[in-house]
């Protein structure tokens, strides 16, 4: 299975049944620059649009949401009730709420400060009781939240700002020089009967991808190594569970990319369809849409299912498809709980749509 070099978008169709947000998107992102009244008569709706109001309400003064910076599933051992800052904030931009809103105001100011080093303990969040416990943890973590951040801030449209391009840059050189090196071969190691993360390793994470893929400039300057993570993650993540050494302590994850992570059995489908379509939709941002082995099967899957226009469609389809992983959050589903069939269908078929524009297919529309 290829990729195609057409699309053609239902326009009317995502304009007929789509929430604020992807009719605004539809109009913005899919058709740039061919709609700017229709567009902006859609604007009051977005802030008032019902599941951005809920998160705006969960938020503290401080620019937090739920206490905490990853997490999205509550988890007594780590202490998360709730969604945390990096999704809630990224929710809110893929949500279209503007950076004059005083929700990403904070929560920007909040994510750059996590930029910036500052060793404040406070700062870790709920990493903090491992940091106490063993001290190797801090450093693994603090670079972690700092790509995190980095990615939330070049997604909100701030990533020519020289503190997320600084992390962007240094995300790269440390990928960079894992590709170059004999342990990208095998980055993982033996310890105590687990498999960890060679010490020296530094692989790219889903927040590497996220932040160049949002980041053209850094793209263009670093041809090399994105032409390099095309042939990385194109090839075949593996099996074995493993885990991050921090001292002591061995840290569970599931950021570490060690290959393609996109799960598709050989008819096209995926357990996992949200992040599925997050995983290419990157992929399209960075140009590396065709070097994978894994997103033409999925994306001749959507295509069957989808009808004569473009709408997807599957058979008996009665509910929002699950997300298993949470890098996928944010993006999924727009559309809130639907109740309707054609509610269900929209989120999908836009997604579809804006990874055909993103990657440069001649598109039609009706």
């Amino acid at each position: 299975m290829e990729f195609p070099t057409t699309y053609h978008i239902p326009f009317t169709w995502l304009m007929q049944h789509g929430c604020p947000a992807i009719r605004y998107r539809t109009l913005t992102e899919l058709f740039p620059g061919s709609y700017p009244a229709e567009a902006e008569a859609i604007r009051p709706e977005l802030e008032a649009f019902g599941p951005g109001r809920q998160i705006v309400k969960k938020q503290k003064d401080t620019g937090v949401w739920g206490g905490n910076l990853l997490g999205v599933s509550p988890n007594k051992a780590t202490g998360i009730k709730d969604v945390g800052t990096i999704h809630q904030y990224l929710r809110l931009v893929e949500l279209c709420w503007g950076h004059e809103s005083r929700s990403l105001k904070l929560g920007s100011r909040l994510l750059f400060r996590l930029l910036s080093r500052d060793p404040d303990p406070k700062l870790l969040f709920e990493f903090a009781k491992y940091a106490y416990s063993e001290p190797g943890v801090e450093p693994w973590v603090r670079e972690l939240v700092r790509e995190a951040s980095a990615a939330a801030l070049a997604r909100s449209g701030l990533g020519e700002d020289p503190r997320v391009r600084g992390a962007a840059h240094s995300a790269a050189n440390q990928v960079s020089n894992f590709l170059r090196s004999e342990l990208a071969a095998q980055p993982l190691v033996k310890s105590g009967g687990a498999w960890v993360l060679h010490p020296q390793a530094a692989p790219p994470t889903i927040f590497t991808i996220a932040v160049l893929a949002h980041l053209p400039s850094i793209q263009r300057e670093r041809a090399g190594l994105v032409e390099r993570l095309g042939v990385y993650l194109a090839q075949p993540a593996g099996k074995k569970a493993f885990g991050i050494q921090c001292g002591k302590k061995v840290l569970k994850q599931s950021v570490v990319l060690l290959g393609d992570p996109l799960k598709v059995s050989a008819s096209g489908q995926t357990d996992d369809l949200p992040f599925g379509l997050y995983w290419m939709e990157l992929l399209a941002r960075l140009g590396l849409l065709r070097s994978s082995t894994t997103a033409p099967k999925l994306w001749g899957r959507l295509v069957k299912d989808s009808d004569e226009v473009g709408v997807w469609k599957p058979r008996n389809l009665r509910a929002l498809p699950k997300r298993v992983s949470p890098w996928s959050y944010h993006a999924f589903p727009l559309e809130g709980e639907g109740k309707t069939v054609e509610s269900r269908q929209t989120d999908v078929t836009f997604r579809m749509a804006l990874i055909a524009r993103l990657a440069g297919w001649d598109i039609t529309a009706s």
